[in-house]
């Protein structure tokens, strides 16, 4: 009875009933199961909640520990962490340095309580291993979580769940060079070429009329940087050459790259720096830069989701107001200004990729694309976690007074297959399968279109053509037909 009653108050009752029973240790996984149905109450309690629940973690002093990737914890994780203990009220906050490299505190005062959060940023796995441990509540992630690790956690839970898996923030990796190189782009394979020894001189570079050696500089094996760059460029064929220097830091590998004319490095996009970004293409598809909509839609070859991954059963208040923090316009907002990209969806007119069938241009005159694709799992046909949660983001967006009176278009695109019409049958399949989830969302859709393996963002071969599987979203001006 008691527990029916717990589930009655967090999903729906108001606060002060809720109140009396905001210790019981039932509380938060009743909380957790309103998050996985997407119930918007659980939404609502959360945000009522996160003052009351965490401060009362905070009591103890340690609100919470994030571990693990560099990317994330160099500046966005201690940032986030900074920008949810000013909306939970603590004053005279700041971040300091720990002894070790890498290892930071944010601490703050509300009253008479000292609370603080520690973050730790030694690379994705460092995380995991964390979590595993217990000596850490958030795992950072520039990576999906691996198979291995999900099965090491196991005990607590599903961490391939929307619960455990929280995508907050997009990344590109981006290419960099010393600023004087007048190399403009490079294609996936010339980049495996070159960090992989093959290349070794600029000028066995096609376009180049640039010479001298190739100096490399790579992430270390701990960063989350590193696996993606090694599964996306390197894709288990070739090994990393033993003359790359190696890195912890983002920053640190940026700069030397813009100190040294004859480097070439890579970098998460908040670390370019004074470097200069190269455009990027995969076989058959057009380069792009690891600009806002290229890496917010992930169709440039290298963007990439960052995480933070938490144990769905065993999670701390303060944690779980922090993650709804995070995932709010205030907490995307943060992503931005550190220099992530954000979920927070926007319009833009005229997209420079605009290009294909006569049916396709038509459909999308005078309409503006948003910047978010939306995605399925592996070999599904349900959309990833990612997509569940840009379908309440888009839910939000649309009730901005400017975009009330326009319709949205769905329009899918797949791989290639050996026909055809399966094609674009399984695309119009995918354009119905989110056409479905913003309908559960009272948002309605133009008739949905689909274009199969039209305008590839991927190569088509292996298991990167898995990018190819996506929804584009569409704004169309009021009143078209």
């Amino acid at each position: 009875m008691l527990t029916k009653r717990l589930l009655n108050l967090a999903c729906g009752l108001k606060f002060a009933a809720v109140k009396h029973y905001i210790q019981h240790p039932l509380f938060l996984l009743i909380i957790g199961l309103c998050m996985v149905t997407h119930n918007t109450h659980a939404d609502t309690l959360l945000n009522t909640t996160a003052n009351t629940s965490a401060s009362s973690d905070a009591h103890n002093g340690l609100l919470f520990t994030m571990q693990g990737s560099n990317t994330i914890g160099a500046s966005l994780g201690p940032t986030l962490a900074r920008g949810f203990m000013q909306q939970l009220g603590y004053e005279n906050l700041r971040v300091s340095s720990r002894e070790a490299n890498n290892e930071y505190r944010i601490e703050g005062r509300k009253g008479a309580y000292q609370a603080y959060i520690d973050v730790a940023a030694h690379g994705s796995s460092t995380g995991f291993r964390a979590l595993n441990n217990t000596s850490a509540d958030i795992a950072m992630s520039s990576r999906p979580i691996k198979n291995k690790e999900a099965a090491k956690l196991a005990r607590f839970g599903d961490m391939h769940s929307l619960t455990a898996e929280h995508v907050i923030a997009i990344d590109g990796i981006a290419v960099i060079v010393h600023p004087d190189n007048p190399l403009e782009s490079l294609s996936v394979s010339e980049i495996a070429g070159i960090f992989s020894g093959q290349i070794a001189d600029w000028r066995d570079i096609s376009n180049s009329n640039f010479s001298g050696p190739i100096n490399t500089y790579a992430r270390d094996n701990n960063s989350g940087t590193w696996d993606t760059f090694k599964n996306l460029v390197l894709d288990k064929q070739y090994p990393l050459t033993p003359r790359a220097q190696r890195f912890e830091s983002n920053d640190d590998l940026s700069d030397t790259v813009t100190q040294d004319r004859f480097g070439i490095g890579f970098v998460g996009l908040a670390s370019v720096r004074q470097a200069k970004p190269l455009s990027v293409s995969d076989e058959n598809t057009k380069g792009l830069l690891p600009q806002h909509m290229s890496v917010a839609t992930e169709d440039y070859p290298l963007a990439r989701r960052l995480h933070l991954y938490t144990p769905p059963q065993h999670n701390k208040a303060s944690v779980l107001a922090f993650l709804n923090f995070v995932h709010s316009q205030p907490g995307q907002d943060i992503v931005e200004k550190v220099g992530f990209i954000s979920q927070n969806p926007i319009a833009v007119d005229n997209h420079p990729n605009r290009q294909g069938p006569s049916e396709y241009l038509s459909l999308t005159q005078g309409a503006k694309r948003l910047s978010l694709n939306f995605r399925f799992k592996p070999h599904s046909a349900q959309l990833d976690n990612k997509a569940r949660q840009d379908v309440l983001r888009l839910s939000q967006f649309l009730k901005q007074q400017q975009y009330q009176k326009h319709d949205l278009l769905i329009i899918g695109f797949g791989d290639i297959k050996e026909r055809e019409q399966r094609s674009l049958i399984l695309s119009k399949l995918r354009a119905s399968a989110v056409k479905s989830a913003l309908h559960d969302q009272g948002i309605a859709t133009k008739p949905l279109a689909g274009f199969g393996a039209f305008k590839p963002i991927a190569n088509n071969e292996g298991e990167k053509k898995i990018k190819n599987r996506r929804v584009e979203v569409w704004l169309l001006p009021p009143n078209k037909v």
